[in-house]
């Protein structure tokens, strides 16, 4: 897919989905080692319990009119993840694959125009802590074969997820370049508005611009009242934040770690706090959830 037919590049309004992972835990009862979803595609169960979890979102876009952007269950399906779940290259190529094609599946069922199956890759390591610094060229290598999986399955653009610094974001940046597809990076940050490795969002945006130039990025896997935080330095920079998916808890990322129990927050009041950064962040028309929340949150948003 060209950049030309991303609707969010439009300004147009595109809905995202939730929290796939804790609301799979914490709603439906399933288990999710390393919190890893894309083993889920390897049955029909598994399959099936996905499917009902996309048309959620397939139900919120048509009844609000707008364009759905639904990422594969693939946070998870690098290789070193894959190692401590017992999959081999082999099987990680063809989880991909399959995790585009049962979006894709839904897409079709759905009727809905536009909608955008996106890829997601998460950290080489866990997105809530720096850990080991990738140089670009170290983390090209390493996600590559992940993002060639989506574009052999048909993905229409991948997202970065949760990046904890900038070079691993210019690796994956430059991966899918390699492959032909459009690419998104979308940063985490702490309470303090800064990434966990101590960037500050301007800094990260503007150098991950700098040396690979993603379509747009956004910010996930944080509360609206820490992305505030992140957004006090003004500048163009803000300009290139499209899309946002929040976290419903306040807490820290070493809070939601220790948590025993889902905190849901209050999906209209999330939402009233995403809307507060709308005056920051012109070009905003990417919205959705992450950690904690789910189809509620979702729906909150673009009835705020």
């Amino acid at each position: 897919m060209s950049t030309a037919a991303l609707p969010q590049l439009a300004r147009q309004p595109v809905v995202a989905d939730g929290g796939l992972e804790t609301d799979l835990i914490y709603h439906h009862g399933v288990d999710l080692p390393d919190f890893a979803a894309f083993p889920l595609v390897d049955d029909d169960k598994g399959s099936a319990i996905l499917e009902t979890y996309y048309r959620q979102y397939v139900d919120i876009a048509r009844r609000a009119g707008l364009a759905l952007q639904l990422d594969t269950a693939t946070w998870r399906a690098s290789s070193d993840w894959g190692d401590r779940l017992g999959y081999s290259a082999a099987d990680l190529r063809r989880a991909n694959i399959r995790a585009v094609e049962l979006v894709d599946r839904v897409r079709r069922d759905s009727g809905l125009d536009p909608f955008l199956v996106c890829g997601s890759i998460g950290p080489k390591g866990d997105g809530y802590v720096a850990g080991e610094v990738l140089a670009p060229d170290v983390a090209q290598a390493y996600h590559a074969p992940q993002v060639v999986a989506f574009a052999e399955g048909g993905a229409d653009i991948v997202t970065a997820v949760t990046m904890t610094a900038p070079g691993e974001a210019v690796g994956i940046v430059r991966a899918a370049r390699a492959a032909g597809l459009p690419v998104a990076v979308s940063f985490t940050v702490e309470v303090d508005g800064r990434l966990p490795d101590g960037t500050t969002l301007a800094d990260a945006v503007r150098q991950v611009d700098a040396e690979a130039s993603p379509d747009y990025f956004m910010v996930n896997c944080a509360h609206p009242q820490h992305i505030a935080a992140g957004l006090e330095t003004g500048g163009e920079w803000r300009e290139r934040i499209v899309g946002l998916r929040v976290n419903a808890s306040t807490m820290s990322h070493a809070e939601l770690d220790e948590a025993t129990e889902l905190d849901e927050g209050d999906p209209v009041g999330l939402a009233r706090d995403q809307d507060r950064l709308r005056p920051l962040l012109p070009n905003l028309s990417l919205l959705g959830g992450c950690c904690g929340t789910d189809a509620r949150h979702v729906a909150a948003m673009w009835s705020a």
